[in-house]
């Protein structure tokens, strides 16, 4: 979150006891109006303001959902939310090549074309070290990706190049069954190489600072209060953009804040309502709808050989009371939330059934005096008299702070261990993550892509969102087995083996898998609710017509 003197007085709103920032009178937002008829504009509310809006280092699902707006990959998703053709018109793959021919009319917001030399850049800039990428690992899938990321070669070498201008071609490492779907992801956008070079590191950190090339531009980035994305004139697709501009003049992570936002008919959609919000969207008669956005959330462990938590018996003793239905139902309470089981959610596809179906994760067994047993041997294992207090990272969200809680206080109960509540603001704890300053975190993973492989290099010993660095051989080699081949039941065979491996080492403690309860302005149609990308998406929404 990138702080800004304000040169304007920011009119604050009071919501449910808590500030919410707004547009000021004269800042060219319509005020106070979901939807503006007149300019053909919604108003929209964000939980966080965008950490990143440069794609080769964009990681948080609030950056998602602004680039999704304002940037397009090779590959896209279309209002039925099927993989389709975006800057590309066509495409080939074979297990070692993958060649797309470009749209002619493609255009970057400046109305320069946007050509094959924009994506070789962007992902020899992914690719290359010296910009910590934590999606750097997806360049392993070209030749020569895994040494660059390693620093070993020069990223002009990774095995992806512009034919011509509309032509580009790359070589593929191994056989990728996902490959269509994972270049639909925000590390896969093109980047125009003069204008990066000239903004230098302030690329994308203001409004001047960045160019567009998808159906929005971001026009307005007062930081911390507003945004302001408007329909792109040279976007190639623009007759089936319907919305001349989209506001965010709201940026609260209070659930109870965005629905009386909602109720004030100041924002279209109020989403992830909790359960207070939830009785004032039933109390007031508003039409509720749910969405499962296909997150996992759960309790990562540090595996540094500096934590205690790298005691696999330390873990165990955790795992053995932790109950994760209990967690979803009576301290969650909300409908559309399921217990979470395994890192793979249970909606993913296996060969003939779900995955889930096919490859049952194992079952957590809670038993204290089991745990009991497994926290002794680990105080003689790290040779220590007592436990000292055990750290753990969240967000400063009610939602959170409420969960954390009862893992604290089940932990103190049942194993008399001290957990420390460590609560940061949203910039604060990517931050703390990204330095390994825990011994536990409470995470999320949302998957980036329509595979499984999603979710099973996470704790890949290469992948720097495994923020704990677990490392494994037998993982990694299974993660391995799952890429290198495009038989369905042998890579599903392996995401069952990873799930054990996973439940064995305990290097996480699922908690649930995330249902949402909106409500959304019955005026608008069209928004997507995807699990794939950033959500919700307003690129094909438009108002209805007056009846």
């Amino acid at each position: 979150m990138i702080t800004r003197h304000l040169n304007r007085t920011i009119r604050a709103l009071a919501l449910c006891s808590m500030v919410v920032l707004a547009a000021s009178p004269g800042s060219g937002v319509a005020q106070d109006i979901a939807v503006d008829r007149a300019r053909n504009e919604i108003s929209i509310v964000m939980t966080e303001e965008p950490q990143w809006l440069n794609t080769v280092r964009a990681t948080d699902a609030v950056s998602f959902i602004v680039l999704d707006h304002i940037t397009e990959g090779l590959m896209s998703y279309d209002q039925q939310n099927r993989l389709t053709g975006g800057v590309a018109e066509r495409w080939e793959l074979t297990d070692t090549r993958a060649t797309f021919w470009l749209r002619r009319d493609a255009r970057w917001s400046d109305g320069k074309p946007v050509t094959a030399h924009d994506f070789v850049f962007a992902w020899q800039q992914v690719a290359d070290p010296r910009n910590a990428a934590e999606y750097s690992f997806f360049m392993r899938a070209f030749t020569n990706g895994e040494q660059i990321t390693q620093g070993k070669l020069d990223p002009t070498l990774l095995g992806v190049r512009a034919l011509d201008d509309y032509t580009l071609e790359a070589d593929l490492t191994q056989p990728t069954a996902y490959f269509l779907e994972l270049v639909t992801f925000i590390s896969f956008r093109p980047v125009r190489e003069d204008f990066y070079r000239a903004q230098g590191q302030a690329y994308a950190a203001d409004v001047q600072n960045m160019i567009s090339n998808g159906p929005f531009t971001l026009t307005k980035w007062v930081h911390g209060a507003e945004l302001r994305m408007e329909k792109n004139p040279h976007y190639w697709n623009r007759d089936a953009i319907h919305l001349s501009a989209i506001n965010v003049p709201y940026i609260t992570s209070d659930a109870n804040a965005r629905m009386n936002l909602y109720m004030d008919n100041k924002i279209v959609m109020a989403t992830g309502l909790d359960s207070s919000a939830t009785k004032t969207a039933m109390y007031n008669r508003q039409k509720m709808l749910s969405f499962s956005d296909g997150t996992v959330f759960f309790i990562e462990f540090n595996h540094r050989p500096d934590r205690l938590t790298r005691n696999l018996n330390l873990r165990r003793a955790m795992q053995a009371v932790f109950d994760a239905a209990e967690l979803t139902y009576k301290v969650i309470g909300l409908p559309g939330n399921i217990p979470g089981v395994s890192l793979f959610p249970v909606w993913l596809d296996g060969t003939e059934k779900k995955l889930s179906e096919e490859f049952p994760p194992p079952v957590v067994e809670i038993d204290a005096d089991k745990a009991r047993e497994y926290l002794e041997l680990a105080r003689q294992e790290l040779g220590i008299d007592e436990f000292p207090p055990l750290s753990l990272l969240l967000s400063d969200t009610p939602s959170s702070i409420k969960q954390a809680e009862y893992f604290q206080n089940v932990m103190a109960r049942e194993l008399g261990l001290q957990v420390i509540l460590d609560r940061q603001i949203f910039k604060q704890r990517l931050a703390k993550m990204t330095a390994g300053d825990f011994d536990m975190v409470a995470a999320g993973w949302g998957p980036d892509y329509n595979d499984p492989m999603t979710f099973a290099d996470l704790f890949a010993s290469w992948n720097l969102n495994n923020r704990g660095r677990y490392v494994s051989e037998v993982y990694d080699n299974h993660v391995k087995r799952a890429q290198s081949t495009t038989n369905t039941r042998i890579r599903n065979r392996a995401f069952g083996d990873l799930a054990q491996v996973i439940h064995d080492d305990v290097v996480i403690l699922p908690q649930y898998e995330r249902g949402y309860i909106y409500v959304q302005d019955a005026r608008v149609d069209g928004v997507r609710r995807r699990r794939f990308g950033g959500d919700p998406n307003y690129n094909y929404a438009f108002i209805k017509p007056e009846s």
